[in-house]
């Protein structure tokens, strides 16, 4: 996943964080940066707030979390406007993400009450467990979905009865505020729910390195989420890592080829393609590669690129230009492009929806883009798609698109990927887990089991062997 936190950046560091609008280049504000010893005193303050919080009765603690859903969906249409200022997300994507906010708080509310531990039988007394808190979590947030991967860590973490400490992304900070004045006026307690804005090598490294921080959640690149990991052994911190993902499309010569095609370009020109789950390595079967194409074709250019908001906009702006270069690197002049689409004239970090004719091994094949870039490969047989499938250092999701059941079970239990869709690119929810095979990270998020990441497992052990001292 392309977006670890000021990537490339020389120099001291700033006092301020200026955010741009990537669909018009003009600044739309700054935000101060938290400095180390800003991190210290809110570690303070969260570790004072996670107490009370955890000594809340259950059921209070669930009406609490459900408060603060209700906040956010008071404010859904604010949320998702600044979203589209800071993000470049078209409105009506940017409305999803604000309302999947609302929905995991929801969910993780109702695991409040559900978080039990066990009685294990064993010899000579009553073996019982506790699902205890952790403490204190930091949150590292991405710029690609900064409200929805940030309330991955925050809810399940909340609702375990930890305090959280959010740091968004440099360039969008603006919705991971909001939310924190939210849950104020929600009546969460002062402390327990604080967003620190600032670069990643100076509040980012502060948080992991922070003695009393008991675990970080990280959304980000490979190379950033292995050095947090080697940060966090220094204090033994246990650590969630999503690194990002080259996910295949795998279509086979007896798939409905009209279904597949008009989904194709949602898999990879969603959220113009900066999602770790795009679909960019399209796996055709050779008898249909031609047709594929031909479907494809006008599909790829009915994604609509424009005014994020705009209704009618399918596709808005990268959200830099720094990510706008790095995408271009991928298409070189001559690149054998077989589908390129259109986009605004004058401002704005565009690029056009592009697919090119790829081979495997070939940089666009195998590394993470992060963009809106697609390379089609053809295979033979199924041997030859799951090879290709796994021809990555990455693990993240996939799909396929097959009539045979069979064949679908056997695909999806040969390709090694966290998270799998046949004949759909829908694959993630926050009612199932999530999470991927190699680097693309390491741990599990979402889905019913996500409070018990936020916790440590207490075993007590109660003797009722009889006392051996005689009554009087």
């Amino acid at each position: 996943m392309q977006h670890e936190t000021a990537p490339g950046r020389t120099g001291p560091p700033v006092e301020q964080l200026e955010i741009i609008n990537p669909a018009t280049e003009e600044l739309i504000t700054t935000v101060p940066v938290t400095t180390p010893h800003q991190v210290d005193a809110a570690v303070t303050r969260a570790a004072a707030a996670q107490r009370s919080w955890a000594a809340l009765p259950p059921a209070d603690r669930a009406r609490a979390l459900r408060r603060f859903a209700s906040a956010v969906d008071g404010h859904i249409e604010e949320l998702a406007v600044l979203e589209t200022r800071e993000a470049g997300h078209p409105l009506g994507n940017a409305c999803w993400e604000a309302g999947n906010v609302r929905d995991l708080l929801d969910y993780s509310a109702g695991g409040v009450e559900r978080l039990t531990g066990a009685q294990i039988p064993v010899a000579g007394g009553v073996n019982l467990t506790f699902a205890e808190p952790l403490g204190v979590v930091a949150v590292i947030a991405p710029w690609n979905f900064p409200m929805p991967i940030a309330a991955w860590g925050t809810a399940p973490a909340l609702a375990a009865g930890n305090a959280v400490l959010l740091k968004p992304a440099e360039t969008t900070p603006l919705t991971a505020l909001r939310l924190a004045e939210l849950a104020l006026e929600a009546g969460l307690p002062e402390g327990l729910f604080q967003v620190l804005p600032g670069e990643g090598p100076v509040t980012g490294t502060a948080l992991v390195e922070h003695p009393r921080v008991a675990k970080v959640v990280f959304t980000g690149s490979t190379v950033v989420g292995t050095r947090i990991m080697a940060q966090c052994a220094a204090t033994v911190k246990r650590v969630t890592l999503e690194l990002g993902g080259k996910s295949p499309n795998i279509v086979f010569a007896d798939a409905d080829l009209e279904r597949a095609a008009a989904g194709a370009p949602g898999s990879f020109l969603d959220n113009t393609g900066q999602d770790c789950c795009a679909r960019s390595r399209i796996l055709v079967q050779r008898s249909v590669y031609d047709r594929f194409l031909e479907l494809l074709e006008p599909a790829v250019l009915a994604f609509r690129a424009g005014n994020p908001a705009d209704a009618a906009t399918d596709m808005g702006p990268l959200v830099s230009a720094r990510q706008r270069e790095r995408v271009r690197s991928y298409v070189p002049e001559d690149a054998p492009a077989l589908i390129r689409g259109t986009v605004p004239e004058g401002p704005g970090f565009w690029y056009p929806a592009t697919v090119l004719a790829g081979a495997p091994g070939d940089r666009a094949a195998v590394e993470e883009i992060f963009g809106p870039v697609a390379v089609v490969l053809p295979f033979d047989d199924e041997d030859e798609a799951v090879r290709l499938a796994n021809d990555t250092d990455y693990g993240l999701s996939g799909s396929l698109w097959t009539r045979d059941g069979a064949r679908a079970l056997r695909v999806s239990q040969a390709v090694a990927a966290g998270n799998l869709s046949v004949n759909s690119h829908a694959g993630v929810r926050y009612s199932t887990p999530f999470g991927g095979y190699k680097q693309s990270g390491l741990g599990r998020e979402l889905g019913p089991d996500a409070l018990a990441a936020f916790t440590e497992t207490k075993n007590v052990f109660l003797s009722t062997e009889p006392s051996t001292q005689e009554s009087p």
